[in-house]
């Protein structure tokens, strides 16, 4: 790498510079989502036009992934991130414009969002390589549990700030909030060296026409490391099955637990808290030694909460709402763990392209399970989807403890790529 950035004494103060100001820009991110869909549902009203807002929301993080990826990897992340985080409040800024004009549609609000999350899909892969290599290894799994953080604080804070700027004022002020908190995320990067990884020099000489060998490589990468390859099916599973239980949440509420619009704000609310709890904990804990232990064990007790969710009767709500608590603490458990795993042991190089194919493809699994979810619950009941999708989650954890492949996957391959232009041979997966 370029720039051993992880190795150095003062780390913390040049990672936490960027990593606040990104912070920041989360809080930004969420409150325009939030306004947007309001404003969108006070225009409308109609569950198409909001079920479309999501759907553009995300296809440009699924289309875009896997080809944002050898990019990340071969350009400058700097760049890459200050050029996104940009574009995001240039976007927002005309919408501003439009708004003010008095000429905003829907269609103005669905390009802005699909420019928000094209930008998005080369900004996080960027961060979450780029951490890798200002962070030491040790120190990973704690970094995640922050980041884990500070996305529950923005959980929550983004609509109740977001709902008091429009009582306040209207909606091109909480758009303004935005442009602001990008450009604070923007300024650290001016003045802040992010490291890069090191390229081959074949790699180098050949830059106008690998792009599609390295998205190959990142493929084969992937698929030639099995433990890496059970974590993608594994993220890939959890989308398809939690993704829609939380979807379904309202209806659980209102026909299951016969509660109104404050137990669906309280659930959500202690959903909230509970994700900043375990975030906070695993920041200060850190985790097992063996970090994939953690997600591991987050993963079951993820499972076993959505259950409690899913069988809790309307007479007890306190159950209801004890598992919305402990679901949250366990997403923190499970995502922050796996996510400092893969920023140790994925080669640098490759950085880019393994955390963008992840995302893209566990993402891509939220449509189709959204199709599939409404009959299902239709058919079954609104329980089902809960009780089925957390004992298979919880069945997952615990078959991960049991496989060589998943639980010692930080010893198992080496971070280098040692034939540039080949991906890495298989593992052989050694006992602690």
């Amino acid at each position: 790498m370029n720039d051993s950035s992880a190795t150095t004494p003062n780390w913390k103060t040049r990672f936490f510079a960027i990593w606040i100001g990104q912070a920041f820009s989360l809080l930004g991110s969420g409150l325009v989502q939030f306004v947007l869909v309001w404003w969108l549902t006070l225009e409308t009203g109609s569950p198409t036009v909001l079920a479309g807002a999501t759907l553009v929301a995300m296809l440009p993080q699924v289309v875009l992934g896997p080809f944002a990826g050898p990019l990340i990897d071969r350009w400058n992340r700097r760049v890459i991130m200050i050029v996104a985080d940009g574009i995001i409040a240039l976007a927002t800024l005309a919408l501003i414009v439009i708004y003010s004009l008095g000429g905003m549609q829907v269609w103005h609000v669905y390009a802005v969002m699909l420019i928000r999350s094209a930008a998005g899909a080369f900004h996080q892969p960027s961060m979450a390589a780029s951490t890798a290599l200002m962070v030491p290894r040790e120190q990973l799994s704690r970094v995640a549990g922050l980041n884990q953080a500070i996305q529950g604080v923005s959980g929550i804070l983004s609509p109740a700030l977001g709902a008091l700027v429009l009582g306040l004022f209207e909606l091109r002020a909480a758009l303004a909030i935005d442009v602001v908190t990008a450009a604070i995320a923007i300024a650290p990067l001016f003045f802040i060296a992010v490291p890069q990884p090191e390229r081959s020099a074949a790699a180098t000489a050949d830059s106008s026409g690998s792009f599609w060998k390295e998205l190959r490589e990142g493929l084969r990468y992937v698929l030639r490391w099995p433990g890496l390859t059970a974590i993608l099916i594994m993220a890939m599973l959890i989308n398809f099955l939690l993704v829609p239980a939380f979807s379904l949440m309202a209806l659980l509420v209102k026909n299951e637990l016969r509660g109104g619009a404050e137990t669906l704000a309280s659930l959500e609310a202690l959903f909230g808290i509970g994700v900043i709890a375990g975030g906070v904990l695993l920041s200060a804990w850190g985790g097992f030694k063996r970090r994939i232990l953690t997600s591991m064990m987050g993963l079951i007790g993820l499972g076993a909460s959505i259950v409690v969710l899913g069988v809790a009767p309307a007479e007890a709500m306190g159950i209801a709402l004890a598992g919305a608590l402990v679901s949250g603490a366990m997403q923190s458990m499970t995502n922050g763990p796996v996510g400092a795993v893969l920023q140790a042991v994925v080669a640098p190089e490759m950085m880019g392209r393994v955390m963008s194919l992840i995302g893209s493809l566990a993402t891509a699994m939220t449509p189709l399970s959204l199709l599939v979810a409404g009959p299902i619950a239709e058919a079954l009941g609104v329980r089902a989807w809960y009780i089925v999708g957390g004992a298979v989650c919880a069945a997952m954890g615990v078959i991960g403890l049991f496989v060589p492949a998943i639980l010692y996957l930080e010893d198992n391959h080496s971070r280098t790529v040692s034939t540039p232009g080949e991906a890495p041979a298989a593992p052989s997966f050694v006992a602690d």
